[in-house]
Protein backbone atom coordinates (compact mmCIF):
# COMPACT_ATOMS: atom_id res chain seq x y z
CA UNK A 1 0.00 0.00 0.00
CA UNK A 2 1.68 3.48 -0.73
CA UNK A 3 1.96 6.05 1.75
CA UNK A 4 -0.97 8.47 0.51
CA UNK A 5 -3.24 5.12 0.76
CA UNK A 6 -2.00 4.49 4.42
CA UNK A 7 -2.35 8.14 5.71
CA UNK A 8 -6.11 7.79 3.91
CA UNK A 9 -6.47 4.76 5.69
CA UNK A 10 -5.27 6.64 9.24
CA UNK A 11 -7.45 9.38 8.58
CA UNK A 12 -10.68 7.62 8.15
CA UNK A 13 -10.07 5.24 11.43
CA UNK A 14 -9.01 8.69 13.55
CA UNK A 15 -12.72 9.87 11.57
CA UNK A 16 -14.37 6.78 13.24
CA UNK A 17 -13.02 7.48 16.79
CA UNK A 18 -13.87 11.65 16.69
CA UNK A 19 -17.70 10.11 15.38
CA UNK A 20 -17.78 8.31 18.54
CA UNK A 21 -16.37 10.61 21.20
CA UNK A 22 -19.80 13.33 21.04
CA UNK A 23 -22.09 9.95 21.79
CA UNK A 24 -19.63 8.08 24.51
CA UNK A 25 -19.49 11.91 26.25
CA UNK A 26 -23.05 12.61 26.30
CA UNK A 27 -24.87 9.50 27.55
CA UNK A 28 -26.77 8.79 30.57
CA UNK A 29 -27.93 5.13 29.91
CA UNK A 30 -26.93 2.30 30.00
CA UNK A 31 -23.34 1.18 28.55
CA UNK A 32 -23.72 -0.59 24.95
CA UNK A 33 -20.22 -0.04 24.03
CA UNK A 34 -16.75 1.53 25.14
CA UNK A 35 -14.15 3.19 22.85
CA UNK A 36 -10.44 1.46 24.52
CA UNK A 37 -7.10 3.35 23.23
CA UNK A 38 -3.60 1.83 23.88
CA UNK A 39 -1.00 4.14 25.56
CA UNK A 40 2.52 4.36 23.59
CA UNK A 41 4.64 4.82 20.73
CA UNK A 42 3.78 5.82 17.61
CA UNK A 43 2.00 1.76 15.65
CA UNK A 44 4.76 -0.17 14.03
CA UNK A 45 1.33 -1.48 11.71
CA UNK A 46 -1.48 0.12 10.65
CA UNK A 47 -5.10 -0.38 10.62
CA UNK A 48 -6.48 -2.03 7.30
CA UNK A 49 -10.21 -0.99 5.82
CA UNK A 50 -11.01 -2.06 2.48
CA UNK A 51 -12.13 -0.22 -0.25
CA UNK A 52 -13.53 -2.79 -2.17
CA UNK A 53 -16.24 -4.26 0.22
CA UNK A 54 -19.61 -3.66 0.22
CA UNK A 55 -21.72 -2.06 2.83
CA UNK A 56 -24.62 -4.55 2.56
CA UNK A 57 -22.17 -7.88 2.34
CA UNK A 58 -20.05 -6.24 5.59
CA UNK A 59 -19.42 -9.38 8.31
CA UNK A 60 -20.82 -8.22 11.91
CA UNK A 61 -18.33 -9.10 14.61
CA UNK A 62 -19.71 -11.29 17.28
CA UNK A 63 -18.29 -10.22 20.59
CA UNK A 64 -17.91 -12.46 23.08
CA UNK A 65 -16.54 -11.67 27.09
CA UNK A 66 -12.97 -12.09 25.82
CA UNK A 67 -10.98 -9.66 23.65
CA UNK A 68 -10.92 -10.50 20.09
CA UNK A 69 -9.29 -8.57 17.41
CA UNK A 70 -11.37 -6.73 14.82
CA UNK A 71 -10.66 -7.94 10.76
CA UNK A 72 -11.13 -4.85 8.40
CA UNK A 73 -14.22 -4.37 7.61
CA UNK A 74 -16.61 -5.48 10.41
CA UNK A 75 -19.09 -4.12 11.73
CA UNK A 76 -19.18 -3.72 15.41
CA UNK A 77 -22.51 -4.42 17.27
CA UNK A 78 -24.17 -1.85 19.57
CA UNK A 79 -23.34 -2.36 23.12
CA UNK A 80 -19.74 -3.88 22.44
CA UNK A 81 -16.31 -2.26 23.99
CA UNK A 82 -13.62 -1.53 21.67
CA UNK A 83 -10.61 -0.61 21.88
CA UNK A 84 -7.04 0.37 19.60
CA UNK A 85 -3.81 -0.46 20.92
CA UNK A 86 -1.61 2.17 19.36
CA UNK A 87 1.61 0.21 19.32
CA UNK A 88 0.06 -2.66 16.62
CA UNK A 89 -2.40 -0.79 15.13
CA UNK A 90 -5.12 -3.74 15.66
CA UNK A 91 -8.64 -3.02 16.97
CA UNK A 92 -10.27 -5.34 19.43
CA UNK A 93 -13.55 -6.04 20.60
CA UNK A 94 -15.45 -7.44 23.26
CA UNK A 95 -19.02 -7.28 25.35
CA UNK A 96 -19.47 -4.55 27.81
CA UNK A 97 -18.55 -5.54 31.70
CA UNK A 98 -19.61 -2.71 33.37
CA UNK A 99 -20.55 0.75 32.40
CA UNK A 100 -18.47 3.91 32.00
CA UNK A 101 -14.52 4.12 31.85
CA UNK A 102 -12.24 1.01 32.84
CA UNK A 103 -8.64 0.29 33.39
CA UNK A 104 -6.99 -2.63 32.15
CA UNK A 105 -3.27 -2.47 32.08
CA UNK A 106 -2.59 0.84 31.15
CA UNK A 107 -5.36 0.66 29.09
CA UNK A 108 -8.42 3.23 28.72
CA UNK A 109 -11.49 2.72 27.13
CA UNK A 110 -14.87 4.99 27.23
CA UNK A 111 -18.63 3.24 26.65
CA UNK A 112 -20.69 4.42 23.46
CA UNK A 113 -24.30 4.52 24.86
CA UNK A 114 -25.57 5.12 21.61
CA UNK A 115 -27.00 2.31 19.37
CA UNK A 116 -25.87 3.67 16.16
CA UNK A 117 -22.61 2.03 14.63
CA UNK A 118 -20.71 3.38 11.23
CA UNK A 119 -19.12 1.17 8.61
CA UNK A 120 -16.48 2.14 6.49
CA UNK A 121 -18.33 2.80 3.84
CA UNK A 122 -20.54 5.47 5.97
CA UNK A 123 -17.36 7.33 7.07
CA UNK A 124 -16.15 7.35 3.80
CA UNK A 125 -19.22 9.01 2.62
CA UNK A 126 -19.18 11.47 5.83
CA UNK A 127 -15.48 12.55 4.59
CA UNK A 128 -16.34 13.40 1.20
CA UNK A 129 -19.68 15.26 1.50
CA UNK A 130 -17.82 17.17 4.90
CA UNK A 131 -17.06 20.31 2.91
CA UNK A 132 -20.21 20.53 0.93
CA UNK A 133 -22.65 20.79 4.24
CA UNK A 134 -23.65 24.49 4.75
CA UNK A 135 -25.80 25.83 6.60
CA UNK A 136 -29.28 27.08 4.92
CA UNK A 137 -29.69 31.08 5.13
CA UNK A 138 -32.97 32.35 6.82
CA UNK A 139 -34.52 34.90 4.42
CA UNK A 140 -33.72 37.75 6.95
CA UNK A 141 -30.19 36.71 6.86
CA UNK A 142 -30.69 36.64 3.12
CA UNK A 143 -32.38 39.93 3.04
CA UNK A 144 -29.71 41.63 5.08
CA UNK A 145 -27.12 40.26 2.46
CA UNK A 146 -29.19 41.77 -0.38
CA UNK A 147 -29.14 45.51 1.76
CA UNK A 148 -25.33 45.04 1.97
CA UNK A 149 -24.29 44.23 -1.31
CA UNK A 150 -26.76 46.47 -2.89
CA UNK A 151 -24.79 49.38 -1.18
CA UNK A 152 -21.86 48.92 -3.21
CA UNK A 153 -21.10 48.17 -6.99
CA UNK A 154 -20.26 44.87 -8.70
CA UNK A 155 -16.32 44.56 -9.32
CA UNK A 156 -16.80 43.90 -13.58
CA UNK A 157 -18.36 47.59 -13.01
CA UNK A 158 -16.07 49.40 -11.51
CA UNK A 159 -13.12 47.82 -13.44
CA UNK A 160 -15.55 48.87 -16.51
CA UNK A 161 -15.60 52.27 -14.71
CA UNK A 162 -11.64 53.09 -14.05
CA UNK A 163 -10.81 51.66 -17.54
CA UNK A 164 -12.86 54.08 -19.37
CA UNK A 165 -11.81 57.09 -17.15
CA UNK A 166 -8.17 55.96 -18.24
CA UNK A 167 -9.32 56.60 -21.54
CA UNK A 168 -10.90 60.03 -20.94
CA UNK A 169 -7.65 61.08 -18.74
CA UNK A 170 -6.18 64.39 -20.47
CA UNK A 171 -2.83 65.28 -20.26
CA UNK A 172 -1.78 68.74 -18.81
CA UNK A 173 -0.41 69.67 -22.51
CA UNK A 174 -3.52 68.57 -23.92
CA UNK A 175 -5.32 70.74 -21.71
CA UNK A 176 -3.83 73.75 -22.10
CA UNK A 177 -4.56 73.03 -25.81
CA UNK A 178 -8.28 72.64 -24.97
CA UNK A 179 -8.25 76.00 -22.92
CA UNK A 180 -6.49 77.84 -25.60
CA UNK A 181 -9.31 76.71 -28.23
CA UNK A 182 -11.70 77.92 -25.74
CA UNK A 183 -10.02 80.83 -25.16
CA UNK A 184 -9.80 81.79 -28.90
CA UNK A 185 -13.39 80.76 -29.89
CA UNK A 186 -15.24 83.16 -31.21
CA UNK A 187 -18.76 81.75 -29.80
CA UNK A 188 -16.75 82.07 -26.37
CA UNK A 189 -18.20 84.64 -23.75
CA UNK A 190 -16.25 86.76 -21.67
CA UNK A 191 -16.76 84.54 -18.43
CA UNK A 192 -15.76 81.64 -20.42
CA UNK A 193 -12.42 83.53 -21.88
CA UNK A 194 -11.71 84.16 -18.26
CA UNK A 195 -12.32 80.88 -16.59
CA UNK A 196 -10.01 79.74 -19.28
CA UNK A 197 -7.17 81.96 -18.47
CA UNK A 198 -7.86 81.11 -14.59
CA UNK A 199 -7.46 77.50 -15.57
CA UNK A 200 -4.71 78.14 -17.87
CA UNK A 201 -2.65 80.34 -14.95
CA UNK A 202 -2.81 77.09 -12.49
CA UNK A 203 -1.33 74.88 -14.99
CA UNK A 204 1.75 77.30 -16.10
CA UNK A 205 3.15 77.29 -12.62
CA UNK A 206 5.00 74.31 -13.74
CA UNK A 207 8.25 74.60 -15.14
CA UNK A 208 7.77 72.09 -18.30
CA UNK A 209 3.98 72.97 -18.59
CA UNK A 210 4.57 76.90 -19.15
CA UNK A 211 7.67 75.97 -21.79
CA UNK A 212 4.93 73.48 -23.51
CA UNK A 213 2.65 76.34 -23.02
CA UNK A 214 5.09 78.75 -25.62
CA UNK A 215 5.23 75.61 -27.96
CA UNK A 216 1.28 76.13 -28.50
CA UNK A 217 1.32 79.63 -29.13
CA UNK A 218 0.17 79.88 -25.58
CA UNK A 219 2.31 82.56 -24.52
CA UNK A 220 1.83 85.32 -27.39
CA UNK A 221 -1.29 84.93 -27.06
CA UNK A 222 -1.13 85.83 -23.52
CA UNK A 223 1.18 88.90 -24.26
CA UNK A 224 -1.26 90.21 -27.14
CA UNK A 225 -4.15 90.03 -24.68
CA UNK A 226 -2.52 92.63 -22.41
CA UNK A 227 -3.79 95.60 -25.27
CA UNK A 228 -7.06 93.80 -25.01
CA UNK A 229 -10.24 96.24 -24.30
CA UNK A 230 -11.34 94.73 -21.44
CA UNK A 231 -9.48 94.56 -18.02
CA UNK A 232 -10.38 91.72 -17.01
CA UNK A 233 -8.55 89.90 -19.81
CA UNK A 234 -5.50 92.24 -19.08
CA UNK A 235 -5.43 91.66 -15.22
CA UNK A 236 -5.75 87.85 -16.12
CA UNK A 237 -3.29 87.79 -19.07
CA UNK A 238 -1.15 89.70 -17.04
CA UNK A 239 -1.49 87.18 -14.13
CA UNK A 240 -0.34 83.99 -16.71
CA UNK A 241 2.21 85.37 -17.75
CA UNK A 242 3.72 86.55 -14.27
CA UNK A 243 3.23 82.41 -13.15
CA UNK A 244 5.06 81.45 -16.32
CA UNK A 245 7.92 83.54 -15.86
CA UNK A 246 8.75 82.72 -12.25
CA UNK A 247 12.05 81.10 -12.12
CA UNK A 248 11.80 80.04 -15.75
CA UNK A 249 14.89 81.46 -17.81
CA UNK A 250 13.63 79.81 -20.71
CA UNK A 251 9.62 81.66 -20.89
CA UNK A 252 11.69 84.63 -19.76
CA UNK A 253 13.69 84.95 -22.50
CA UNK A 254 10.88 84.15 -25.12
CA UNK A 255 8.77 86.81 -23.42
CA UNK A 256 11.43 89.81 -23.75
CA UNK A 257 11.59 88.97 -27.59
CA UNK A 258 7.83 88.46 -27.74
CA UNK A 259 7.69 92.04 -26.71
CA UNK A 260 6.30 91.91 -23.24
CA UNK A 261 8.34 94.11 -21.58
CA UNK A 262 6.87 96.92 -23.33
CA UNK A 263 3.37 96.33 -22.87
CA UNK A 264 3.82 95.66 -19.23
CA UNK A 265 5.15 98.99 -19.20
CA UNK A 266 2.39 100.26 -21.61
CA UNK A 267 0.08 99.07 -19.10
CA UNK A 268 2.01 100.37 -15.99
CA UNK A 269 2.52 103.86 -17.86
CA UNK A 270 -1.35 104.65 -18.77
CA UNK A 271 -4.45 105.01 -17.00
CA UNK A 272 -5.57 101.23 -16.17
CA UNK A 273 -8.08 100.08 -12.91
CA UNK A 274 -5.41 99.09 -9.91
CA UNK A 275 -6.21 95.21 -10.41
CA UNK A 276 -4.50 95.43 -13.89
CA UNK A 277 -1.90 97.36 -12.71
CA UNK A 278 -1.22 95.15 -9.79
CA UNK A 279 -0.84 92.05 -12.16
CA UNK A 280 1.18 93.73 -14.53
CA UNK A 281 3.91 94.82 -11.64
CA UNK A 282 3.67 90.90 -10.70
CA UNK A 283 4.33 90.40 -13.92
CA UNK A 284 7.21 92.46 -14.10
CA UNK A 285 9.12 91.97 -11.36
CA UNK A 286 8.99 88.10 -12.68
CA UNK A 287 10.64 88.84 -15.65
CA UNK A 288 13.13 91.35 -14.19
CA UNK A 289 14.71 88.70 -11.50
CA UNK A 290 17.74 86.84 -12.09
CA UNK A 291 17.79 88.30 -15.83
CA UNK A 292 20.44 91.19 -16.13
CA UNK A 293 19.64 91.15 -19.86
CA UNK A 294 15.82 91.99 -18.92
CA UNK A 295 17.14 94.95 -15.95
CA UNK A 296 18.93 96.85 -18.68
CA UNK A 297 16.20 96.49 -21.09
CA UNK A 298 14.10 98.33 -18.20
CA UNK A 299 16.14 100.82 -17.79
CA UNK A 300 16.43 101.89 -21.09
CA UNK A 301 12.64 101.78 -21.74
CA UNK A 302 12.23 104.56 -19.15
CA UNK A 303 11.46 101.66 -16.50
CA UNK A 304 12.19 103.96 -13.57
CA UNK A 305 10.49 106.78 -14.80
CA UNK A 306 7.13 104.69 -15.04
CA UNK A 307 7.75 103.22 -11.14
CA UNK A 308 8.53 106.78 -10.04
CA UNK A 309 5.02 107.68 -11.49
CA UNK A 310 3.08 104.70 -9.58
CA UNK A 311 4.51 105.70 -6.44
CA UNK A 312 3.87 109.51 -7.11
CA UNK A 313 0.03 108.51 -7.81
CA UNK A 314 -3.04 109.06 -5.40
CA UNK A 315 -4.37 105.73 -4.45
CA UNK A 316 -2.06 103.43 -4.82
CA UNK A 317 -0.39 102.92 -1.35
CA UNK A 318 -0.20 99.52 -2.15
CA UNK A 319 1.65 100.27 -5.03
CA UNK A 320 4.28 102.22 -3.85
CA UNK A 321 5.16 99.09 -1.73
CA UNK A 322 5.48 96.62 -4.56
CA UNK A 323 7.79 99.47 -6.53
CA UNK A 324 10.41 99.65 -3.80
CA UNK A 325 10.13 95.81 -3.34
CA UNK A 326 11.21 95.30 -6.89
CA UNK A 327 14.20 97.55 -6.90
CA UNK A 328 14.73 96.10 -3.53
CA UNK A 329 15.46 92.93 -5.14
CA UNK A 330 17.06 94.05 -7.98
CA UNK A 331 19.72 95.78 -5.80
CA UNK A 332 20.53 93.50 -3.99
CA UNK A 333 20.59 90.37 -6.12
CA UNK A 334 23.20 92.30 -8.36
CA UNK A 335 25.20 92.95 -4.99
CA UNK A 336 24.84 89.24 -4.12
CA UNK A 337 26.28 87.71 -7.26
CA UNK A 338 28.91 90.46 -7.53
CA UNK A 339 30.17 89.71 -4.59
CA UNK A 340 29.52 85.78 -4.26
CA UNK A 341 29.07 84.86 -7.77
CA UNK A 342 26.02 82.96 -8.47
CA UNK A 343 27.15 79.81 -9.95
CA UNK A 344 28.90 77.16 -7.88
CA UNK A 345 31.43 75.79 -11.29
CA UNK A 346 31.94 78.97 -13.13
CA UNK A 347 31.67 78.48 -17.06
CA UNK A 348 31.40 80.94 -20.00
CA UNK A 349 27.86 81.64 -18.96
CA UNK A 350 28.21 82.54 -15.61
CA UNK A 351 31.01 85.02 -16.97
CA UNK A 352 28.34 86.68 -19.33
CA UNK A 353 25.78 86.67 -16.96
CA UNK A 354 28.69 88.98 -14.32
CA UNK A 355 29.42 91.20 -17.58
CA UNK A 356 25.35 92.09 -18.07
CA UNK A 357 25.28 92.60 -13.94
CA UNK A 358 27.95 94.91 -14.19
CA UNK A 359 26.61 97.04 -17.10
CA UNK A 360 23.13 97.55 -15.03
CA UNK A 361 23.61 101.05 -13.67
CA UNK A 362 20.33 100.99 -11.30
CA UNK A 363 22.00 102.96 -8.48
CA UNK A 364 23.40 106.03 -10.15
CA UNK A 365 19.68 105.83 -11.91
CA UNK A 366 17.92 105.82 -8.63
CA UNK A 367 20.03 108.63 -7.36
CA UNK A 368 19.39 110.59 -10.41
CA UNK A 369 15.97 110.04 -10.29
CA UNK A 370 15.30 111.52 -7.02
CA UNK A 371 14.23 107.96 -5.57
CA UNK A 372 16.71 108.65 -2.48
CA UNK A 373 13.88 111.13 -1.60
CA UNK A 374 10.88 109.49 -1.84
CA UNK A 375 11.46 106.02 -0.46
CA UNK A 376 11.68 107.56 3.31
CA UNK A 377 8.44 108.74 2.83
CA UNK A 378 7.15 105.21 3.67
CA UNK A 379 8.56 105.13 7.08
CA UNK A 380 5.37 107.13 7.94
CA UNK A 381 3.47 104.26 7.24
CA UNK A 382 1.54 102.47 10.38
CA UNK A 383 2.38 99.15 9.24
CA UNK A 384 5.38 97.31 10.12
CA UNK A 385 5.89 94.94 7.36
CA UNK A 386 5.77 98.98 4.68
CA UNK A 387 8.50 100.50 7.22
CA UNK A 388 10.61 97.34 7.42
CA UNK A 389 10.58 97.13 3.04
CA UNK A 390 11.49 101.25 3.48
CA UNK A 391 14.49 100.52 5.88
CA UNK A 392 16.03 97.24 3.73
CA UNK A 393 15.70 99.76 0.48
CA UNK A 394 17.38 102.42 2.38
CA UNK A 395 20.23 100.20 3.22
CA UNK A 396 20.78 99.11 0.41
CA UNK A 397 20.52 102.69 -1.37
CA UNK A 398 23.20 103.96 1.22
CA UNK A 399 26.06 104.49 -1.35
CA UNK A 400 24.66 106.82 -3.84
CA UNK A 401 22.10 108.15 -1.00
CA UNK A 402 24.68 109.15 2.04
CA UNK A 403 25.33 112.99 1.61
CA UNK A 404 21.69 113.34 0.71
CA UNK A 405 20.48 111.31 4.17
CA UNK A 406 22.99 112.68 6.48
CA UNK A 407 21.74 116.44 5.92
CA UNK A 408 17.86 115.35 6.16
CA UNK A 409 16.60 115.96 9.78
CA UNK A 410 13.71 114.37 9.01
CA UNK A 411 15.11 111.13 8.49
CA UNK A 412 17.01 112.12 11.35
CA UNK A 413 13.98 112.45 13.40
CA UNK A 414 11.68 109.65 11.92
CA UNK A 415 14.73 106.86 12.45
CA UNK A 416 14.21 107.96 16.66
CA UNK A 417 10.92 107.77 16.52
CA UNK A 418 11.20 104.66 15.20
CA UNK A 419 14.17 103.13 17.88
CA UNK A 420 12.25 104.42 20.42
CA UNK A 421 9.56 102.37 19.78
CA UNK A 422 10.94 99.26 18.21
CA UNK A 423 12.67 99.06 21.74
CA UNK A 424 10.11 98.82 24.01
CA UNK A 425 8.38 96.16 21.17
CA UNK A 426 11.57 94.77 21.75
CA UNK A 427 11.64 94.46 25.40
CA UNK A 428 8.39 92.63 25.66
CA UNK A 429 9.11 89.98 22.93
CA UNK A 430 12.52 89.24 24.92
CA UNK A 431 10.41 89.21 27.95
CA UNK A 432 8.17 86.39 26.49
CA UNK A 433 10.83 84.20 25.66
CA UNK A 434 11.25 85.24 22.15
CA UNK A 435 15.24 87.33 22.04
CA UNK A 436 15.51 86.77 18.44
CA UNK A 437 11.99 88.22 17.71
CA UNK A 438 9.97 90.58 14.82
CA UNK A 439 10.46 93.63 16.43
CA UNK A 440 14.36 93.19 17.68
CA UNK A 441 15.05 92.84 13.70
CA UNK A 442 13.17 95.92 12.71
CA UNK A 443 15.34 97.72 15.51
CA UNK A 444 18.28 95.82 14.29
CA UNK A 445 17.78 97.93 11.01
CA UNK A 446 16.83 101.30 12.66
CA UNK A 447 20.50 101.19 14.87
CA UNK A 448 22.31 100.04 11.26
CA UNK A 449 20.31 102.63 9.41
CA UNK A 450 21.27 105.79 12.45
CA UNK A 451 24.81 103.87 12.65
CA UNK A 452 25.54 104.99 8.92
CA UNK A 453 23.94 108.27 8.93
CA UNK A 454 26.89 109.21 11.77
Amino acid sequence: MTVKRRFLKKVLLVLSVLLCVPHCLSGTGTARSALMVVEGSEPDGEAQVSDDEDPEDLEVFQPTDQWQELRPGQAVPAGSHVRLDLQTGKREAKLQDSPGEEEEGGRQGTVNTESQTFTAQELKKALKHFKEAAVVPTDEEKEAAEALRAQFRPLDELKRDMEVLGMMMETDFQIMSRLLQQFNSSAASLEERVSALRELEYLVHQVDNAQDFITIGGLQLVIGTLNSSEAVLQEHAALVLGSALSSNPVVQVESVEGGALQKLLLLLATEQPLPVKKKALFAMASLLRHFPFAQQRFLKLGGLQVLEALFLSSGGASLRVRAVTLLYDMIVEKELILQHGLDPVPDASHEARLRQYSQVSLLPQLAERGWCGLVPELLASPEHDVREKALRALLAMMPPCRELYRGDRALAGALSLLQEQYQGLAESERGFGDEDGYFGELLGLVDSMLGKLR
